[in-house]
């Protein structure tokens, strides 16, 4: 076994750095620019979803998207806030506060550090795309049901956190909806939606609908929800330190809530960075980009934040305004810082319907909603999907992914067991095995020879029963050829063993040949040689049906 060691602390920027040109710098100020934009009302609105102040949002995408840049393990993906986390974190304040969410957040930091540390950066292969779209397309829906209250501009004071309570509290709210609010927020929604493409470089959406709602709402003195009145506005300047306030009582209750931050957070970071290197031909060091992660994640609350991850559309139109390494992510986040620093005040006239209708467009492009696509796959994952999209939504996200996981482990072992095939092998299947070295061989009378294919493990072991039966009726040897055999475990060990000792209480030898090398060193861990006899361990099936023929000599 090989000695664990440590991944090296390497940022991508410092590869970058390293040539770094005018050129260069000029194309990634343009992306760095164009990213802050798009990232300006969203991480307001990500935030108010949140249950947190329009500020929490900014100091987010400033802090954690400054060192996800600086020390992650991508060329292009921007950090901050995200639709994806607005579920979480809404019932995390909702539960225990804001003061534990920062905790939680610094919590579930040092597990995503540690993530990195342990090499658990391919963490997002043990999922299954089914499950990542079973719960991104349930997060969407509980997006946008939680806009619903500031887009319509409905009386109440918060959206419960559970989807009953939700769906209920909205069916008897809704015939209250605020007119100008519906409009405003309606207009929003469609500019964004039909903003033409060839604009939206850089003149971004979101930004757009932002600015118009903000100047409408002034123009015509619209009496609809803003920053300012719910908020008292954004304060201008630094961002501040904010030392935990750390409650013992609650640390045990705060690990579940962690664990779905770092988790959901290391999943759609590493999804990100997959996104990324497939729209721009690079590769990502998983590893570091965990590490990134988790440091921007203590850093980020300490200061006012709330939990940060890799920003799939922010990194998008990073790569597609033309960024060339990790310094189009910093530029956004001091370009934020700026806006904070010099029109924080400006803010405060911003309506919140505009930001609803932002938040209701993330949800509707952040699912993917083409169920005709369910037709062309597997029934089975037809049904982990919608399973994880119903849980999701109904109930809880660790629930939906692991009961998702858990279904398609169960599905994953049932085809693999499925392919385990034991096939017999006789002089007049000669035709079926051209190759094969049963081929000009004569099986003694008494002697049965099969092949296993496939992996011997505890999904498939009983299937090792059928040579106890075939060779009851007075057969001597039983020959089981591994050459095919790709994985054994435990209980596939422990199966060859049971295997052994009922047919050695049918007076049946049992010979296992051409076992693979690292398959044979596991026979030798457990001692089966010394079971069944060193010379019923054989290379080759040549010389396998030789030792039958000697042990049908020694018994006749």
């Amino acid at each position: 076994m090989s000695e664990f060691t440590l991944p090296r602390f390497h940022p991508r920027l410092l590869d970058h750095l390293r040539g770094y040109s005018r050129a260069m710098f000029q194309a990634d100020l343009l992306a760095g620019l164009t990213v802050a934009i798009v990232a300006l009302p969203l991480a307001m609105a990500f935030a108010i979803a949140s249950g947190v102040p329009p500020q929490a949002g900014l100091f987010t995408a400033v802090i954690a998207g400054l060192l996800i840049s600086m020390l992650g393990g991508t060329r292009h993906c921007i950090g901050g806030p995200t639709g994806a986390y607005i579920v979480i974190l809404h019932g995390i304040v909702l539960q225990y506060g804001v003061a534990n969410l920062a905790v939680a957040t610094v919590m579930a930091g040092c597990m995503l550090i540690l993530m990195g540390l342990f090499r658990l950066g391919r963490i997002i292969k043990f999922f299954p795309m089914p499950i990542i779209t079973g719960f991104t397309n349930g997060i969407a829906v509980l997006i946008l049901l939680t806009q619903l209250k500031d887009f319509f501009g409905l009386p109440l004071a918060s959206m419960p956190g559970n989807f009953f309570a939700l769906v209920q509290a909205l069916r008897h709210s809704l015939g209250q909806a605020h007119l100008p609010t519906v409009l405003l927020s309606t207009g929003a929604l469609l500019l964004i939606l039909c903003w033409p493409k060839r604009l939206n470089r850089l003149l971004p959406a979101p930004f757009m609908a932002l600015l118009a709602s903000t100047g409408i709402a002034l123009l015509f003195h619209l009496p609809v929800a803003t920053i300012g009145s719910r908020f008292g506005g954004i304060p201008q300047g630094l961002p501040a330190f904010t030392p935990l306030s750390f409650d013992w009582q609650h640390f045990s209750y705060l690990l579940s809530p962690a664990f779905k931050i770092a988790l959901l957070g290391a999943i759609e970071s590493l999804l990100c960075a997959v996104v990324a290197d497939k729209a721009s031909g690079d590769h990502h060091d998983s590893d570091q980009e965990l590490l990134a992660q988790g440091i921007a994640n203590i850093a980020a609350p300490l200061f006012g934040g709330i939990a940060a991850t890799g920003a799939i559309a922010r990194t998008a139109t990073n790569i597609q305004n033309g960024a060339q390494t990790p310094v189009a992510g910093m530029v956004h986040a001091l370009a934020v810082l700026l806006v904070l620093l010099l029109a924080a005040p400006l803010a405060a006239y911003v309506p919140l319907s505009a930001l609803a209708a932002i938040l209701v467009s993330v949800a509707i492009k952040m699912g993917d909603w083409d169920i005709r696509k369910a037709w062309h796959y597997p029934g089975r994952d037809t049904l982990v999907l919608s399973l994880t999209f119903a849980l999701t939504v109904l109930f809880d996200l660790t629930i939906a992914i692991e009961i998702g996981l858990l279904l398609a482990a169960v599905f994953f072992i049932y085809r693999i067991a499925d392919q385990t095939q034991l096939n017999r092998l006789t002089p007049e299947q000669a035709h079926l095995f051209e190759r094969h070295a049963i081929v000009g061989k004569t099986i003694p009378p008494h002697t049965l020879v099969y092949r296993l294919e496939g992996a011997l493990f505890f999904g498939a072991a009983d299937k090792l029963d059928a040579l106890v039966e075939a060779a009851s009726d007075g057969m001597l040897v039983v020959i089981l050829q591994l050459h095919r055999v790709t994985l054994i475990d435990t209980s596939g060990l422990l199966a060859l063993r049971e295997l052994h000792d009922k047919l050695a209480q049918q007076q049946t030898a049992l010979i296992l040949c051409s076992t693979q090398a690292g398959n044979l060193r596991l026979l030798e861990e457990a001692e089966l040689p010394q079971l069944l006899g060193a010379d019923n361990i054989q290379p080759d099936l040549g010389t396998a049906l030789l030792r039958a023929a000697a042990i049908e000599a020694q018994r006749g």
